[in-house]
């Protein structure tokens, strides 16, 4: 697997927020979308999201929850607070914060949502721990990310592996491996995106029956 540094996250997401929404606001809205959907149907009174970006997502989010973002880029959140000063109807705080290492209290939150994060973390399986354990046992983690495998983007992801620390994501990320593997309930993975670039993953926070 390609090695990624925070470093490396921090530059990259340098360069793209003022670009950022134009490049991928409308090729990735849709599965962000369908994860704000699904939020929204489980009325979590505590919401994180990992990554929060520019803010994109925070309009779709249901006003009664209390909604906490976080981002490694100050760049990124510098225009997701402009976000959400818009939205004077809802309760959100934004903070600087290694997802890898999440400055909550166990059992913080009823709802995790991860949208395009889990391939471009440092340590995957790191950040899957940090989520279960700010999750409350039985809440939710909602997860849309790409996964390797398609056969629509199988050349495209060889073409971009040996650039994959330069671009800021890992091209070949297995679902096996970053979701199966991992003793949870996953409940829904629907293909979103063009092409089923990516997947909306549901997750309960628990262990699997044996």
């Amino acid at each position: 697997m390609t090695d990624i540094t925070p470093q490396d996250v921090v530059k990259t997401y340098r360069r793209y927020a003022p670009i950022y929404d134009f490049l991928f606001g409308a090729v990735l809205g849709p599965g962000r979308e369908r994860m704000t959907e699904f939020v929204a149907t489980l009325a979590p009174r505590t919401l994180l999201e990992v990554g929060v970006g520019t803010g994109l997502t925070l309009p779709r989010y249901p006003s009664q929850a209390r909604i906490v973002g976080i981002d490694l880029s100050e760049d990124m959140l510098a225009r997701a607070r402009e976000q959400a000063d818009a939205l004077p109807d809802h309760d959100i705080s934004l903070h600087a914060m290694d997802a890898e290492n999440l400055e909550f209290e166990d059992g913080s939150f009823d709802c995790i949502a991860v949208p395009y994060v889990l391939s471009v973390t440092p340590n995957p399986d790191r950040l899957v721990s940090e989520l279960r354990r700010v999750c409350k046992p039985g809440g939710h983690i909602v997860i849309v990310n790409h996964f390797s495998g398609g056969r629509f983007w199988w050349a495209l992801e060889k073409m971009v592996k040996s650039i994959s620390d330069r671009i800021g994501f890992r091209s070949e990320f297995d679902y096996e491996r970053h979701i199966l593997q991992h003793d949870w309930s996953v409940e829904q993975a629907l293909s979103v995106n063009l092409f089923g670039l990516s997947k909306l993953v549901v997750i309960r926070n628990d262990s699997r029956a044996p």
